[in-house]
């Protein structure tokens, strides 16, 4: 029996995956300033702008990476 998380969601679309990026960002960001650790700052703004570039070319409908769908 497989898992739901073993399968690729079919019609996934980089907007889905520039929200996980961007919230992944600010929680790493937010660790990182009250730690007092650089390098997971870095990291989560890294993600945070990664994401919002994600999330604005598919909500654009553009394909990203040469495809328009991963699946």
């Amino acid at each position: 029996m497989t898992s739901s998380l073993a399968r690729p969601v079919r019609g996934a679309s980089c907007a889905v995956e520039g929200t996980l990026l961007i919230t992944l960002g600010i929680v790493l960001f937010v660790i990182g300033a009250v730690a007092g650790i650089a390098i997971l700052k870095s990291i989560g703004f890294l993600l945070l702008v990664i994401g919002v570039i994600l999330w604005v070319l598919g909500s654009m409908g553009r394909a990203v990476g040469g495809r328009k769908h991963y699946f």
